[in-house]
């Protein structure tokens, strides 16, 4: 009680099923379950909220309030390997790059860090949009009218975009080689 003899809201307790209870218990458990799958855990605090967002925008479909929590943990699950295969597919595209450019197949599996440092180098000195272009193309894997669309132009300034900036990336990665 506060000194007017009134109880005070205690900020700390919580609606049982409400969505800040949900949050509270639930996202701990699945941002580490995120983070076991991805191996980052900036990545799995990003898509355990998503994942939050997505399934708590379907709370009220569920038949069971029970099923929540198996229904958050498949939804983290499916956006973690969406997250995979985003990466695996730019990953690839890089490799195949740096093959074409150098002319040359990698030596071993493991990852040249020297060129990863020269794309991140030359991606940085990329202007603005075109760097957001080619991270909307290439790992967000975007079409060419869904980077439009993001970038407040329209679809055939978008491919410009990544047109100027992959070449721009491939004379500079390539005078470096």
């Amino acid at each position: 009680m506060d000194s007017s003899g009134r109880g005070t809201a205690d900020p700390i307790s919580l609606q049982p099923g409400s969505l800040e209870d949900l949050y509270v218990r639930h996202l701990p458990d699945m941002t580490r379950l995120a983070y076991l799958l991805t191996r980052d855990m900036a990545s799995a605090e990003d898509l355990a909220q998503e994942a939050f967002i997505k399934a708590t925008g379907r709370y009220r479909n569920l038949r069971s309030r029970d099923a929540f929590d198996a229904y958050l943990r498949r939804t983290v699950v499916n956006h973690c390997m969406s997250h995979h295969r985003r990466e695996k597919v730019a990953r690839t595209y890089a490799e195949r790059e740096r093959v074409r450019l150098t002319g040359r197949a990698p030596a071993s599996e493991m990852p040249d860090v020297e060129t990863k440092d020269e794309i991140r180098t030359a991606l940085a000195d990329l202007p603005a949009r075109q760097r957001a272009a080619i991270v909307l193309r290439f790992y967000a894997d975007l079409t060419e009218a869904q980077i439009g669309d993001s970038l407040g132009c329209s679809e055939g300034a978008a491919r410009a975009l990544v047109f100027r900036a992959m070449e721009t990336l491939r004379s500079r990665i390539g005078d470096e080689s």
